[in-house]
């Protein structure tokens, strides 16, 4: 008899577990239900149609049940929430959202990808007002878009500063609107850094979008939210982007293991503590590729990789799924952030030795037109080297430099490695050494001890501290902004005035992205003085002040920022 396959959830993992079944068992029966109207969409585009970039609210949708079903013999089933599983009988009771009729449907294999909800805090004051929304399918941008049509929409607020939060900043920017992002964070995207957010502040508040961090959400009025802080922001539109949880009430109802972060507990093939349910997506727990600690990844790419694993798991012994690495990528106005593996918070906490190569380089040859700088952070493990993490932001192709180091983290690779790749090179589309190798060859130097260096998040408190500062550009640069009290001796005349510099103290050289302060420090160093490279230097000083700046009272350290 031919089996009986039965998915709840759609989207990127259901549909993805059908197709596959499909192509695997030409007689199977397969039955997917999904309580949405809409079976498959692209969920990380639907911000996209907000700001105009996606023209109708139908390209959203990839695949129509009737497609399904006449391409793969597919039961696609919308409109239908699963509502318990009888793990003994092997049954699925569900309700037809349109009629209320409920039925019971068997299963030889079952697989789960509920997906994860946005968190709405049911008690927080105004929650429920008509102007709140979330952004988890294409009804929720069609109710957005006609909202701000029908309503005399001037101000929106996004409360929080992820994904799902930037890009409808960014859109309902386009739109128009006068955006403010709060988040109860000390910054925006926390896959990145602190110091490398500090960059995606600089380009948000440049391009008028408001941020207020460090501050929650306190209550929603019908024209404005008030914050924690009791600081009043106007909205006539309020997006809630602040986060998701698993969807976990069916296999928590019918006794399935759920993790230690609250997702559903599955093994390297995605089956769970029951042998014929396997679950996929948002809802599951997976695993950290470097500590193999369990983590919660609600990404596309991974879901669609552990669809592919379960599927496959019912006609043949399939290896395990590797663990993650969280590789993603943003667009923020005119920059795209890219990162993969772990932060230096995440390396702290799993108690990792580590260091940290930081260069700012062009992404393409400078005489190019279009050159712009790229900011790359390359985490290693010391002393051997090996590559942990990466976090790229920039005008160009920030996502290609952490598509490589994603690659050699999964092969375990050094950055004794990544120094020697044979990259690509046009002038049109990178430089001769490429990024990669650039940061591979500053973290070698590092390790080997031939430099010694400061991130340039450290330059604030350096010259508060009244550290001897080192300006190596030329005199023309350092007029048109440098860092206060910091003296001028251009890399051209270092070696002549050499004699200038004290003796009796370290010596913290900087230049424009750290290039010429490094053979500035790699002199005095020969010369006997204890000398320091600033990496990043003024270039990703001045994106890293200026959003403290903007929002306090403090003392800025730079005469002028330098954003060039």
């Amino acid at each position: 008899m031919a089996k009986k396959y039965l998915i709840v959830g759609g989207v990127a993992g259901g549909a993805s577990v059908a197709a596959r079944l499909r192509r695997l068992d030409e007689q199977a029966e397969i039955t997917m239900l999904e309580r949405g109207r809409d079976v498959s969409f692209s969920n990380c585009a639907l911000p996209y149609y907000i700001g105009g970039e996606i023209g109708s609210s139908e390209e959203l949708i990839l695949v129509t049940p009737d497609t399904f079903w006449q391409r793969y013999r597919i039961h696609a089933r919308t409109r239908m929430e699963a509502l318990a599983i009888d793990r003994q009988d092997k049954t699925v009771r569900a309700r037809d959202l349109e009629t209320g009729q409920e039925e019971t449907l068997p299963y030889d294999i079952l697989f789960l990808s509920p997906g994860a909800s946005p968190i709405m805090p049911a008690k927080l004051p105004g929650i429920q007002l008509p102007h709140v929304f979330s952004v988890r399918n294409v009804v929720d941008v069609e109710r957005i878009d006609a909202y701000i049509k029908e309503h005399p929409v001037r101000e929106a607020a996004v409360i929080g500063g992820g994904f799902i939060g930037l890009e409808m900043a960014e859109n309902l920017h386009q739109r128009g609107l006068k955006v403010t992002v709060a988040d109860m964070a000390s910054q925006v995207m926390l896959p990145f850094d602190h110091d490398m957010a500090q960059l995606l502040h600089k380009e948000i508040m440049g391009h008028g979008v408001q941020l207020a961090l460090f501050d929650g959400l306190g209550e929603i009025h019908a024209g404005h939210v008030t914050l924690a802080s009791g600081r009043k922001i106007p909205a006539q539109v309020v997006i809630m982007a602040i986060g998701v949880r698993p969807e976990t009430s069916l296999a928590v109802g019918c006794g399935l293991e759920i993790g230690t972060t609250g997702g559903i507990k599955v093994d390297g093939a995605m089956r769970t503590s029951d042998d014929s349910i396997f679950a996929v997506g948002d809802a599951v727990e997976v695993i950290r590729f470097q500590t193999g600690e369990p983590c919660r990844l609600p990404l596309a790419g991974p879901a669609l990789r552990q669809a592919r694993q379960a599927a496959t798991a019912q006609t043949e012994e399939a290896s395990d799924i590797p663990g993650v690495l969280g590789s993603s990528v943003i667009r923020v106005f005119g920059l795209t952030a890219a990162s993969t593996g772990m932060n230096e918070k995440a390396l702290a906490d799993a108690g990792v030795d580590y260091g940290t190569a930081f260069v700012v380089v062009n992404d393409i040859v400078g005489i190019m037109p279009g050159a712009s700088p790229l900011f790359l952070k390359l985490l290693f493990e010391k002393p051997a080297g090996k590559v942990l993490g990466a976090q790229a932001i920039g005008q160009g192709a920030a996502e290609k430099r952490i598509d490589v180091i994603a690659t050699a983290i999964r092969f375990g690779a050094t950055v004794y490695d990544l120094k020697d790749l044979d990259l690509c090179y046009s002038p049109l589309y990178s430089t001769a050494r490429d990024p990669v190798n650039q940061a591979a060859l500053q973290a070698t130097n590092l390790l080997e001890g031939k430099v010694r260096q400061v991130p340039f998040s450290q330059m604030r408190a350096l010259a508060e501290k009244g550290e001897y500062l080192l300006d190596v550009r030329e005199e023309d640069e350092y007029a048109l902004g440098h860092v206060k009290g910091a003296r001028n001796i251009p890399l051209s005349q270092l070696r002549e005035r050499m004699d200038e510099i004290p003796r009796d103290r370290p010596v913290f050289a900087y230049c424009r992205s750290g290039a010429r302060s490094y053979n500035a420090a790699r002199a005095m160093a020969q010369d006997g003085l204890d000398a320091y490279n600033i990496a990043g230097s003024f270039l990703a000083l001045s994106w890293h002040e200026y959003y403290q700046d903007q929002v306090s009272d403090r003392e800025p350290i730079v005469t002028s920022y330098n954003f060039e």
